[in-house]
């Protein structure tokens, strides 16, 4: 057996490398994150065959002395820190000291920095981890690095690297990333001398928009939340915006980007009643908090993090975006932004759909003329009969007098909501008009359509209503309200309690989390070493499956500090109460219980999506309609 040996410096470095920089992208960030620390206002980026072949990163940062430059490229030398105090409320994006040392050791890299101050800048060379004497050079205040042929001395390392466009993709996410989390720096960056990413010095919600587009920024809810030492803000995508993918989910820590299933499973429970699901929410969330708070030391590349208080920073995510989403309702925010261009694009991608439109009218024998196409146009066939006939001016009347009762307004709302509605039937009547009061956000419904949609009229545009998705919605949050206000979760206690193997992690978790579950109505014992003994189950859930509900209770305590199984489980049953006991498809209704229901819309969370997250409503403009029948074209 060989006897124990110290490793030379170059091969630890170059083993170092492996976790540091697993590809080019790894390396532009850590480049990237002193730039940023030196207090960068502008940084310039040039790449050639995906990063592989040159990086150069160009920034008008605070610059290094001469005598720095060695030991910028040197191992666990850094000017981050200098005790553990530092260590535990570090606030800079780096601090290891190891970037720039596993670079130069893979690669052949020169560093040029100048000081405001200095007469003229310095250089030195790293080649195969080797460095050269430092020499003059000339360059403006700041740094620049440049990396050439990485992993040249490697190539074991380099024949596990993807093609240069997938290389250069994962270079562009990078720079993104760092760029969404300081707009206050401006980013350019170039590949193979053709510029890709132009990022000027921007405000937070002008590079959320040039980052992930202009159709997020449309669709999307500022949030803005704090707890104490914590603040919470940002972005996010509403319900119904359906391009969003997971490369758009950005959680950042203190403005470092990180993977982290605290942030991410609180957001996916906020989503989790408001999101159809084909849709991938989209957003942008940064969390500030003391640096004490969280452990960033965890794994070399700094995209982990360790919550000390994780239950707490759960809490205030999983609070914060469920409060914004419940906010989506038909008086503040649109069902789905641009329904009549969705609807208009539609109609362009089928071809000779605008020709059936207007195709040629009968000749005087009776026989259609051919189109362009050379097939005849689709003859008009009559719908079903009307189920929502015409009214008289005096059912109208009646039936304005009986929507105003049901809401028990005073006689001057009576009267004014009644004279609207006359006023529009009037109009279609070919009456003179009367005066035109605002109206309310979904407008006043004037028709049924086959006995599923709602047609309103509100100003300047027709609105559709999908009646069940709506009373859907509505019901579920009527009785959500009031399971809420009955307090705490009732417990139904077993005649014979059900006992279960449990691991060693779901015992912990009953033995720390134990007091919380039984809060939630859920009373576990331990019997032993490995099995756990259910002694009750919350009232709502006795017909539920008792073991699997409490593996995932623990489950989710373990991970997180903090579950919402019981809650989603009794979401579900009041979803399914809420669905059956809906209005259905093909029920006729009157125009009061279509209004009615319009009301209720207005004034309930989350309106604009049903339980599974389908929209209940969409608008469609003058201009939208004008559009698809050319009007002006």
């Amino acid at each position: 057996m060989s006897r124990i040996a110290l490793l030379p410096d170059h091969l630890i470095n170059q083993i170092a490398a492996g976790e540091v920089v697993e590809r080019p992208a790894n390396a532009l960030k850590e480049i990237l994150e002193n730039s940023i620390d030196a207090g960068a206002t502008q940084i310039n980026i040039e790449l050639a065959g995906g990063g592989i072949k040159l990086m150069r990163i160009t920034d008008n940062g605070s610059g290094m002395a001469a005598s720095d430059l060695p030991l910028a490229l040197a191992r666990h030398a850094t000017s981050k820190i200098s005790n553990l105090a530092d260590l535990e409320h570090v606030a800079s994006m780096g601090f290891r000291g190891e970037g720039l040392a596993s670079i130069a050791s893979v690669s052949r890299l020169t560093l040029t920095s100048r000081r405001p101050n200095d007469a003229h800048a310095s250089q030195i060379l790293a080649d195969d981890g080797q460095l050269s004497p430092i020499r003059a050079a000339a360059h403006a205040p700041g740094t620049c690095v440049e990396v050439a042929e990485l992993f040249f001395n490697t190539p074991a390392r380099r024949k596990f690297l993807k093609a240069e466009a997938t290389e250069y993709a994962h270079c562009l996410s990078m720079a993104e990333r760092l760029a969404l989390a300081h707009p206050h720096t401006g980013f350019e960056l170039s590949h193979n001398g053709k510029t890709t990413l132009s990022l000027p010095v921007q405000t937070l919600a002008e590079r959320v928009a040039a980052i992930l587009g202009a159709d997020f920024q449309a669709a999307s809810l500022p949030i803005d939340s704090g707890n104490g030492a914590m603040r919470l803000y940002g972005f996010i995508g509403k319900p119904t915006f359906a391009q969003g993918k997971s490369s758009q989910q950005y959680c950042f820590v203190n403005q470092r980007f990180v993977r982290d299933k605290v942030l991410l499973h609180a957001a996916k429970q906020a989503y989790r009643d408001v999101l159809h699901h084909a849709v991938t929410p989209a957003f942008a969330l940064f969390l500030e908090l003391p640096g004490a708070e969280a452990d960033v030391n965890v794994h070399p590349t700094k995209t982990e993090v360790r919550f000390r208080h994780s239950q707490q920073v759960h809490q205030l995510v999983f609070h914060t975006l469920n409060k914004a989403l419940a906010a989506t309702d038909a008086a503040s925010t649109e069902s789905v932004s641009q329904a009549g261009a969705l609807l208009h694009d539609i109609v362009a991608a089928q071809p000779g759909n605008v020709q059936n439109l207007f195709a040629r009218p009968a000749t005087a024998s009776g026989s259609l003329e051919s189109n362009s196409s050379g097939r005849a146009p689709m003859p008009y066939q009559t719908a079903r009969a009307p189920i929502q006939q015409g009214l008289s001016l005096r059912e109208s009347q009646a039936a304005m007098a009986t929507y105003a009762e049901l809401y028990r307004r005073d006689s001057a709302e009576i009267e004014t909501d009644t004279d609207s509605e006359l006023s529009a039937l009037e109009q279609a009547q070919g009456l003179a008009p009367t005066h035109h009061p605002e109206l309310p956000p979904l407008g006043y419904a004037i028709a049924q359509l086959l006995g599923i949609y709602i047609l309103a009229q509100g100003e300047d545009s027709l609105l559709l209503i999908d009646m069940h998705a709506a009373a859907e919605r509505v019901n579920y949050e009527k009785m959500k309200a009031q399971r809420a206000a009955s307090g705490s979760l009732q417990s139904q206690p077993l005649l014979i309690p059900l006992t279960l193997a449990a691991s060693h992690e779901e015992m912990a978790a009953l033995a720390e989390h134990g007091d919380t579950l039984r809060g939630f109505g859920l009373d576990l014992s331990a019997l032993g070493a490995n099995t756990i003994a259910i002694r009750a189950v919350p009232h709502m859930l006795t017909q539920s499956d008792a073991a699997t509900l409490t593996r995932q209770m623990l489950a989710d305590m373990a991970a997180s500090g903090h579950s919402n199984a019981i809650a989603e489980r009794e979401n579900q049953i009041l979803a399914t109460l809420a669905c059956h006991g809906s209005v259905r498809a093909g029920r006729k209704l009157t125009l009061p219980e279509m209004n009615a229901l319009l009301r209720d819309m207005e004034q309930t969370e989350r309106a604009n999506q049903c339980n599974h997250g389908r929209p209940t409503w969409i608008k469609l403009r003058l201009q939208d309609l004008d559009a698809l029948f050319l009007r002006g074209q």
